[in-house]
């Protein structure tokens, strides 16, 4: 019996890699026309998370509207440079490397809501379009915030199926995010508690 040449087996093996990636193309684009057509116009459903901060609500804004100081708890975040100096307003804009995936990549962004000390927002402008929202509430008694954050991110291609793979990475990402923001502001706060506490100590002293 004769053997195959070995360039034949390559050349089989390249072929039914084609036919796979042209059969999964397919699927996808298949799949994200179903998807968009029940969106209807929609963007993909953000992804919504919440903490409950043992702090006031002015301590949370303050951390919270430090959009430089981000990746201090954003850690995919690796740096933030906004345009102008100063306290961001409505349309200050920005750029941020953040490490998508392994791969570090630039979005600029702008902030569109600023509604002191109860909702923040920004669009991301860049290869994953989209945008963040937070909603502030004080809790009852003021010594606790509920923070509420709605997250929107489009690839840039076929962005409904994407969406929706990538969705359960996001939201693993974005829980450690908020655990590490809800832990610095606690600790930022009962730091000033503490230091209060010693003042009045040694001014009564």
């Amino acid at each position: 019996m004769g053997h195959d040449h070995p360039g034949t087996r390559v050349g089989a093996m390249i072929r039914n890699f084609v036919r796979l990636g042209l059969l999964g193309a397919v699927v996808a684009v298949v799949a994200e026309a179903v998807l968009r057509r029940r969106a209807a116009g929609r963007a993909p459903e953000p992804i919504q998370l919440l903490a409950v901060i043992d702090a006031p609500i002015e301590d949370v804004w303050s951390e919270l509207i430090d959009i430089e100081g981000q990746p201090r708890w954003m850690h995919d975040m690796k740096s933030v440079r906004m345009e102008a100096p100063g306290a961001a307003t409505v349309g200050s804009r920005g750029e941020a490397t953040v490490r998508m995936f392994g791969i570090a990549v630039t979005d600029p962004v702008t902030v569109t809501v600023l509604e002191p000390p109860t909702r923040f927002g920004i669009a991301h402008e860049g290869v994953f379009s989209g945008g963040g929202t937070f909603d502030l509430t004080g809790g009852a008694d003021g010594t606790t915030t509920i923070v509420r954050w709605e997250e929107i991110l489009q690839p840039p291609i076929l962005p409904h199926l994407a969406a929706l793979i990538t969705a359960p990475v996001f939201r693993h990402i974005f829980q450690a995010d908020i655990g590490r923001f809800k832990a610095i502001v606690e600790v930022d706060h009962a730091d000033r508690t503490d230091a209060r506490g010693l003042a009045v100590q040694r001014a009564r002293g």
